[in-house]
């Protein structure tokens, strides 16, 4: 059997000489930094400097779901676990296993570690880390505040060894800085999925009085304004969505200078505008809800998402400035007919139908149309639904 061309037994012979060489300047437990130059289905190559690579299992640079967290060209810190035929490191320190040698490498390299709750004790918890003990204040276990601090009691968490002092006799760690790193790390993917047009979903973590703040994930929040809730106009962000609540929302807008994120929730349904001019004529008589004064006259709610303006020209003229303000009030409900249509412009104007000038049968039609508009489209809104029986209570003969 003749041997491959490329067959060359002195120079193998070096090469595992040299690798060997290498790996005996390290030794097992030592803390290392490295650059990753290669990754592979089962293992990553790690250059550790002064012409040395060592390798690492792949898994260990994946997250809970099997998804890589790292890429060719990251700076990573890592433990020696072999120098047997080449260095063969390791992220995570192995339980049950750890030498005081290795605890305090890997506080010198920031690496996290595992540990296991054993107990309540003053201001904190008893975690064992490999065969040292160490200390776990309250604030440290969680990112939130626990309420019952025997619920960690037993658990395995990974934490990172924020003290080590009297030669590894008091030793402090913490849980939370690791989770505060992994939802950073999360921040940072989610955000590179934030563009304005996206469409998401989040949940509400707060609702202050004029919108909605949603959490997109990895403590991303967007703002939900107000405004963007419905092409209705609202009032109270909290009759349209709940702390929990978790809605689909688009993007609207990403201010990269301050990273705050503007979002709708409107914009997922249809613009009621788009059918305006297919259903809208001038002359038409039709039900509306003041629903705000102005200087210049009265905004009308024809249907949901839909304001007509009644000007104040409109009212019956008077010697007394703004007097058409006593006709109208805010809430009240009556006949309205169309003036002018403009559907690109959002407008429509309308003025107040006089009691007794009004054909009750066209104003009843309208009252009728509306109600089954209203009970079609926004079923769950309380009160608008309510609106053309007002109306046609209101049109009745006296």
């Amino acid at each position: 059997m003749s041997e491959p061309e490329d067959f060359h037994p002195e120079e193998d012979f070096a090469a595992l000489f040299e690798a060997s060489t290498r790996a005996s300047r390290f030794s097992k437990g030592q803390a290392v930094e490295g650059t990753i130059v290669g990754i592979g289905d089962e293992v990553a190559l790690i250059d550790i400097g002064s012409k040395s690579e060592a390798v690492l299992d792949v898994a260990e640079l994946k997250d809970d779901d099997g998804v890589l967290e790292a890429a060719v060209g990251d700076r990573i810190s890592a433990v020696v676990v072999d120098t047997v035929g080449g260095l063969t490191l390791s992220r995570k320190l192995v339980r049950k296993a750890a030498s005081d040698k290795e605890v305090e490498d890997a506080y010198h390299a920031r690496m996290p570690v595992e540990g296991v709750v054993q107990g309540v004790v003053k201001g904190g918890y008893e975690v064992r880390v490999g065969r040292s003990r160490a200390f776990c204040p309250f604030s440290q276990i969680d990112t939130v505040r626990t309420e019952t601090p025997e619920v960690h009691v037993g658990q395995t968490y990974t934490f990172r060894i924020t003290e080590f002092k009297d030669a590894g006799r008091n030793i402090v760690v913490s849980r939370r800085v690791v989770l505060e790193a992994e939802q950073q790390a999360r921040a940072e993917e989610v955000r590179r999925t934030i563009v304005p047009g996206a469409v998401l979903t989040g949940r509400v973590v707060s609702v202050p009085p004029f919108g909605a703040f949603v959490d997109l994930g990895g403590g991303v929040q967007g703002l939900l304004h107000v405004s963007e809730m419905g092409w209705s106009r609202i009032a109270d962000a909290s009759a349209v969505v709940e702390v929990g609540d978790e809605i689909t929302v688009k993007v609207l807008r990403v201010d990269e200078a301050t990273q705050k994120i503007a979002l709708g929730l409107k914009q997922l349904a249809e613009d009621p505008w788009t059918k305006v001019a297919g259903s809208y004529e001038v002359g038409q008589v039709r039900p509306g809800r003041v629903t705000r004064l102005a200087e210049f006259g009265a905004f009308v709610e024809l249907e949901p998402g839909v304001e007509g303006l009644a000007h104040a020209s409109t009212f019956p003229p008077s010697s007394q400035r703004g007097s058409w303000r006593r006709a109208v009030q805010v809430g009240m409900t009556g006949a309205f007919q169309v003036l002018s249509v403009d559907p690109d412009k959002k407008r429509i104007g309308v003025t107040l139908m006089p009691e007794g000038t009004t054909s009750a049968s066209l104003a009843a039609e309208a009252a009728d149309q509306a109600e089954a508009t209203s009970r079609a489209t926004v079923p769950q809104v309380a009160g608008f639904g309510s609106l053309a029986d007002k109306l046609r209570d209101a049109l009745k003969p006296r």
